[in-house]
């Protein structure tokens, strides 16, 4: 059986705590084993003047109070300059290249495992630990990104980016639990947070309308929404605003006078500054069995032997798909799947797995739609 890095004598471990439920269990389990645990909080954002859009201070009095209830030390500490150089600036440079970016994937590896683990280290930590859904394993070859015990919860894809060094210096104490199962330790415990709502989306983007978040940094560029056919059904606010298999948000529903069914945007024609859509969630052109990508990340620090028949996914919480890798000349994968998959989306992560084991990603350049 692979040993994990799960120390077996006490460490000085820093948990990161985010104010949610995951954290505050991971905090008290890592207690519970012995260890000498503190915890921090991270401020990654600088909240607008308006209230309600960034979370920080409702999240950091529940850090605190998760604190108190377990008796540990909280450090705060703020990393939004870092954010936004690592993390916000190519998420703005993605978006005005018409591409779909991932933050999360790229805050986990400059933000959590990277600012977070020197400033920890810097503390005296001997690793960091966090409140992730996720394995980690070590054998002869390595360290290993695995996936969890809760499939649901798996969060391995936004992982994926992580080195062998990352990875030694990382605790997941999650690994085993269900996400019931953490919620019936917080309440057993009668921790402040048992009951609190999951985070969801992103945090500098809060309960606004993403386009108009958007429209504060891109400027609107409107024009045509159109079918395959050329048949104008509306207008857009601007290609950069919208994504690959988007249904909200077009406001054509009901147009051209055809079936009801809804409409998804395929492509985006930069010459002509046109949304390409289409009717029927798996119309051909959303349909691809082949994609290219930028150079991938191998967790392992080495390109496995090519070509490789592995699985991948395409977005967190997709089941797992067949596929064969091959190099090309930019350095990039070719990726050919068993079956079609829907709505590939530039600048999104495609992440490879044999099985349980995470192997790594890249980014997606371009999708070949299905003949």
């Amino acid at each position: 059986m692979p040993a994990s890095n799960a120390s077996a004598r006490p460490e000085r471990l820093i948990v990161g705590l985010s104010g949610g439920v995951d954290s505050a269990v991971a905090a008290y389990r890592l207690l519970e084993q012995g260890h000498a645990v503190e915890g921090l909080f991270m401020k990654n954002w600088e909240e607008d003047d308006e209230p309600g859009y960034c979370a920080a201070a409702e999240d950091l009095a529940s850090a605190h109070a998760v604190a108190d209830r377990l008796g540990i030390r909280l450090h705060t500490v703020n990393f939004a300059t870092e954010y936004w150089d690592r993390v916000f600036e190519r998420f703005l440079a993605d978006y005005r290249a018409l591409r779909t970016p991932n933050p999360d994937v790229l805050c986990n590896r400059e933000i959590k495992f990277a600012a977070f683990l020197d400033h920890a280290l810097t503390l005296g930590a001997a690793a960091i630990a966090t409140g992730h859904y996720a394995r980690i394993r070590r054998d002869a070859a390595g360290w290993h990104l695995r996936q969890c015990a809760d499939a649901d919860k798996d969060q391995t894809y936004f992982l994926h980016l992580l080195d062998q060094h990352q990875l030694a210096h990382a605790r997941f104490p999650l690994a085993d639990l269900t996400k019931s199962e953490v919620r019936a330790i917080a309440r057993q415990l009668g921790l402040p947070n048992a009951e609190r709502k999951d985070s969801t989306g992103i945090c500098f983007i809060g309960e606004r309308r993403f386009r108009d978040f958007l429209a504060r940094y891109l400027p609107r560029t409107p024009g045509p929404i159109e079918t395959p056919e050329g048949e104008c059904l509306g207008e857009h606010q601007g290609l950069a605003y919208y994504t690959i298999g988007q249904r909200q948000g077009l406001g054509i529903g009901g147009v051209a006078g055809g079936a009801e069914a809804p409409w998804f945007v395929a492509a985006k024609d930069v010459e002509r500054n046109r949304l390409v859509v289409v009717q029927g969630a798996r119309h051909p052109l959303l349909m691809a069995e082949r994609l290219e990508t930028a150079p991938a990340h191998w967790i392992s620090g080495e390109t496995p032997q090519m070509p490789l028949r592995c699985q991948a996914r395409l977005r967190h919480r997709q089941p797992l798909q067949p596929c064969e890798i091959r190099l090309l000349d930019t350095g990039g994968c070719a990726v050919r799947f068993a079956q079609p998959q829907r709505a590939i989306t530039p600048g999104q992560s495609i992440v490879f797995y044999q099985d349980d084991d995470c192997l790594g990603g890249a980014v997606v350049e371009r999708a070949e739609p299905s003949s």
